[in-house]
């Protein structure tokens, strides 16, 4: 099967080569890895209101920028750093989603010590397995569910920052805690193989 005639979820087929690999290798696939759960969470919130093409072309520019999604480290930045972020044309140059960064990756933290983990946390708002969705077009798939809103909730009231359910619900989607490859895409099956 190569690339070209392969069926993929519409929303991949912009022509950005970035967005095809992301599907094909990344999005739908379970993440029990809390580094890349932080990577999630601060990609998406940086998302809020832009495309996903613009993130993913300064992701690169984010891992060097956020001490390579570590949460630690991030939850450290100080003020002077911060304002340094701001001058950095490698991500998305907006005070109030910086200084979220800063602030998730301390409530981050605080799950962990909590919960044990975050992957413990964020995965019980699907029972512990990817939701398995037979979506026949994306204009099926939701921007929220009933998981996304009560996460979203949660988070809120944890006092993270940019975590609104139609963010969380696409981060859900990208951490595979619900498969919404369309069931004509070849990832589809794929997805579903790793509950």
């Amino acid at each position: 099967m190569t690339r070209s005639n392969t069926k993929r979820c519409e929303w991949c087929l912009s022509g950005n080569e970035l967005y095809v690999q992301y599907h094909d290798e990344e999005w739908g696939v379970p993440v029990h890895d809390d580094q890349k759960q932080f990577e999630f969470l601060t990609l998406e919130s940086a998302q809020a209101g832009l495309s996903w093409s613009t993130v993913l072309n300064k992701r690169e520019g984010y891992r060097k920028a956020f001490a390579d999604f570590d949460p630690a480290k991030v939850a450290r930045f100080t003020e002077k750093r911060m304002l340094k972020l701001l001058e950095n044309s490698g991500i998305i140059r907006n005070k109030l989603k910086v200084r979220a960064a800063v602030t998730n990756a301390q409530l981050f933290l605080a799950v962990q010590d909590e919960f044990g983990s975050f992957d413990d946390y964020i995965w019980q708002f699907v029972d512990g397995r990817p939701k398995q969705n037979k979506w026949r077009t994306m204009k099926q798939v939701p921007a929220t569910t009933a998981e996304s809103d009560a996460l979203s909730k949660d988070l809120k009231g944890r006092g993270f920052k940019f975590v609104g359910s139609t963010i969380m619900y696409a981060h859900m989607q990208a951490v595979g805690m619900v498969n919404d490859h369309v069931v004509g895409c070849f990832r589809h099956k794929a997805c579903a193989k790793l509950r």
